[in-house]
Order: structure tokens, then C-alpha cells, then sequence
């Protein structure tokens, strides 16, 4: 029988999952279109591989295991599975078709609602993946500033000129790896020490999970418009979520150009570039940045659907409120349990991520004891939550009570010296991101 959400039941069946696993490995390489996604995130054995359908908050694997959901697909759900008023737009556009041979009316009504609610969105260009539009910043940026070097902070995506610099770089060319340097967040000084006239653009994601310094966007934005490099920010995870002008908006701080996807259309795929007119203008003629897809209707339409969305029911407000609710209440379950020196929930409300301190021991260990007694218990749970307007008090409370049985075993397989030995499953695999290593060179004039 599958599992539902509840307590005290057994592991789940994943019987299905394994199957088709097996089918995929001889035919798929690799075998997920998202690393977050994979196999290699989720323990083998006890978590299930493949999901078939979701609602609202809820998703089913092919087992027919039911879940709360707080990854949200990695991102892109902002309202929630088979959301109705998106759903709609979908249908409707399908209706009069996909993809034409012209442009299509929707290009122009998204683009005129982007402009409202995003603050440096003097003109808009529309494409389909967030990795597109962040290579697409970049290139014009070296178009504009006549320079070659970039400074990122962050994840951007898979194209050559960011991953380079990360341990997943084979394939890049070593000249390529030499234009992209990598910087501290929240440490200006190291920065402004680096920038010289060689750096074209500077991309950072506003926040992960640290808040910025006071002041630190700010005077992030003034540093690079003194320098003459063109400040970009990566709004792939704040944008839509943390206001629905993104961090722009949150923090009173205008970039220079800013990128989006994930949460604007919930789930379908495009992606957003926004910027100053005078940079932007370069897309009409020396530039080069066209996709086949850009103009996809439903795609164009799902966006529209969730934007008003998002501005009509104040989404970011509801997502503040209830990730507050998970958030505090996880962090006080660990104080009154005695884990709080093993673990603690950071980030911001919308979206908070599960740590684990050097004491509690290998932290790839204790993740994967943590997801699997989650997941017996019916949460979807990488780590992360991911908030979504579907995300109920129900869900929150149900969530908190699972924490409050799964945290006493963590804390005993931690003080037994071998947590090890209670695991079911496979150990997670680690996530490459340039979290560390900072690479960016001081001025020559700085080091004197």
C-alpha cells in the first residue's frame, strides 16, 4: 500500500522508481536534466526517484507515495502545483496554438507587465532558460564596456564563461577559465581593491542565504558604476519571491541589468533579462541572443498569469509569513530538544535551508539520516524550504511535527558515534557551488 502523510508508517515503496531508474540508466547520460533533481540528491533505496503528478503543495511518485513538496520543482513554483489561474492561461493559449511564425501579442503584454512591477526594467528581452539570459547579460555587458573580465558570486548556470571556474569545468578552455573571477559575499573591500578597468561586469545573486551587510548592495552598485563595470543581478531565486520586484525592489538598489526565471511562471519555462535602455539597445544590432522558443506562447502566458498573480493575492507577503512559521519553528524545536548546537534553519523566510554544525559530524551523513526519516513520514525534503503560495498551515504544522519526531533520532545517531549505521539508503552526494576559494586579484596598484 502507498504511503500517505502520516506518522509511525513504514519506508516507502519505490518499487516503480527503481524500474524505471534501471531503464533509464541504459539509455540516459546522466540520468536527470537537473543535478538538483538526481538521484544523487535524494538516498538511494529509501527516497523515490521519479514523481509523477502534483497539486497544490502535494506531489505523488510513481509508487503513488504522497508528499509534502518543499523544493517546488527547485524553484519555479512560487504558486504551486496545477495551479488553476495558470493552468487556465495554458489551456486557453493552447487552444489558439504554441509557437508561430511571427511574433505574438503575448511578447509585448508581458514585457509592458514586467516593466511595471521590475524597477530597472527600462527594456525587457525574453528567452526561455535562466543560464540563457545570464550569458546573455554577460556578453552584451562586454559589448557595452569594450572589456573582457568578470566577477560572479554565486551559481549562473551552465555556460562556459561561469562554469569554468567551478570543479566541473572540463570541456572549458583554460583562456576562457582566465576571464571569470569569483568574490566573497558581503566583503566590499576585497572587491573594491580588485575592480579595475579590465572587469566588464560584476553578477552576484543579491542574497542565498546570508543577508547582506547594511549598505553592502549599495555600495556594491556605486563601486562598479565608478569603475565603469556594469553591476548585474542574478534574480533567479529572489526575483518574484522575496517581492515581487525581486531584490531590487526588497533592498532599494537598481542594477545594471538583473535576470530571471523560476518563480514568474510557475513551472513553465522562460526566462526574463531587464536593464537600462542605453545597454539593452545593443540586443537591436551588434549583440547576437535569438532562440527559436523565446516567443512560446504558453510559456508567455503563464508568466502574465503568474505575475497578477502574485501582485493580486500579495504572494511574497504570504511566503514571509508561513516560511517564518517553518523557519522559527524549526530553529525553537532544536533549541527545546537540545539539537540546537548540532543545527540550525538560516535564510530568509521565503526560502531557508536546514545546517548542520561541524559537531554533529559529517554533514552529508546527518542530511541523509535527516531526508530519510522525512520522507518515511511523508516530506519531500532536500534540505531546503522552498515556499509556495499552496503551502498551508496544515502542511507547516504536519511539518513541524515530523521535525519533532526525526530531530531525537538525529541527535542519538549523532551522540552514538556511528550515525552511519542507522542509515537505509545511500549517502547524498555533495553539490559542486563556489562557495570558497575566492580567486579575485587585487589591483597591481593595491599591492604596492
Amino acid at each position: 500500500m502507498a504511503n500517505k502523510i502520516a506518522l509511525n508508517q513504514d519506508y516507502p515503496q519505490i518499487t516503480q522508481s527503481d524500474e524505471l531508474y534501471a531503464r533509464a540508466l541504459k539509455v540516459q547520460m546522466p540520468v536527470t536534466q537537473t543535478l538538483a533533481k538526481g538521484p544523487g540528491q535524494f538516498t538511494k533505496g529509501v527516497a523515490p526517484k521519479y514523481l509523477a503528478k502534483g497539486k497544490g503543495s502535494h506531489v505523488w511518485d510513481v509508487d503513488s507515495n504522497e508528499y509534502i513538496d518543499f523544493n517546488a520543482a527547485i524553484g519555479p513554483l512560487s504558486l504551486g502545483y496545477a495551479y488553476p489561474a495558470v493552468d487556465n492561461a495554458i489551456r486557453q493559449q493552447l487552444e489558439d496554438g504554441i509557437t508561430f511564425s511571427l511574433m505574438h501579442p503575448l511578447e509585448v503584454e508581458l514585457c509592458e507587465l514586467v516593466q511595471q512591477v521590475i524597477p530597472n526594467a527600462e527594456a525587457v528581452k525574453i528567452a526561455k532558460t535562466g543560464a540563457d539570459v545570464c550569458s546573455a547579460a554577460i556578453r552584451v555587458a562586454r559589448a557595452f564596456t569594450g572589456r573582457d573580465k568578470v566577477f560572479c558570486c554565486g551559481y549562473h548556470g551552465w555556460h562556459d564563461w561561469y562554469i569554468g571556474i567551478t570543479s566541473r569545468n572540463a570541456g572549458i578552455p583554460e583562456a576562457i577559465q582566465d576571464l571569470t573571477y569569483t568574490f566573497e559575499y558581503n566583503d566590499i573591500e576585497s572587491i573594491k581593491a580588485a575592480l579595475d578597468e579590465t572587469v566588464a561586469a560584476l553578477i552576484l545573486e543579491p542574497f542565498i542565504f546570508e543577508a547582506p551587510k547594511p549598505n553592502f548592495l549599495q555600495e556594491l552598485a556605486a563601486a562598479c558604476k565608478e569603475n565603469g563595470t556594469l553591476l548585474i543581478f542574478d534574480e533567479m531565486w529572489t526575483g518574484f519571491r522575496i517581492a515581487v520586484g525581486g531584490a531590487q525592489e526588497y533592498f532599494g538598489v537598481k542594477a545594471d541589468l538583473a535576470v530571471y526565471s523560476k518563480a514568474c511562471a510557475n513551472g513553465m519555462p522562460i526566462a526574463l533579462l531587464t536593464g537600462r535602455a542605453d545597454v539593452m539597445d545593443l540586443f537591436n544590432s551588434k549583440v547576437f541572443s535569438y532562440t527559436t522558443f523565446g516567443g512560446e506562447a504558453l510559456s508567455l502566458a503563464a508568466c502574465i498569469a503568474t505575475i497578477n498573480e502574485l501582485i493580486d493575492k500579495q504572494v511574497p507577503q504570504y511566503l514571509d509569513t508561513k516560511g517564518a512559521l517553518l523557519k522559527d519553528g524549526y530553529n525553537q524545536l532544536a533549541l527545546e530538544l537540545g539539537m540546537d548546537k548540532y543545527t540550525r534553519c538560516i535564510g530568509y523566510n521565503c526560502r531557508s535551508m536546514v545546517t548542520f554544525t561541524p559537531e554533529a559530524g559529517n554533514g552529508l551523513e546527518v542530511k541523509t539520516l535527516m531526508q530519510q526519516e522525512m520522507i518515511k513520514r511523508g516530506v519531500l525534503w532536500a534540505g531546503f524550504h522552498n515556499m509556495c503560495y499552496s503551502h498551508s498551515d496544515e502542511d507547516i504544522a504536519y511539518t513541524l511535527a515530523a521535525y519533532r519526531e526525526v530531530l531525537p533520532i538525529v541527535k542519538e545517531a549523532i551522540e552514538s558515534g556511528d550515525l552511519k549505521s542507522y542509515l537505509k539508503g545511500e549517502v547524498l552526494e555533495a553539490v559542486f557551488r563556489k562557495v570558497s576559494n575566492y580567486n579575485i586579484k587585487p589591483k597591481a596598484s593595491a599591492l604596492a
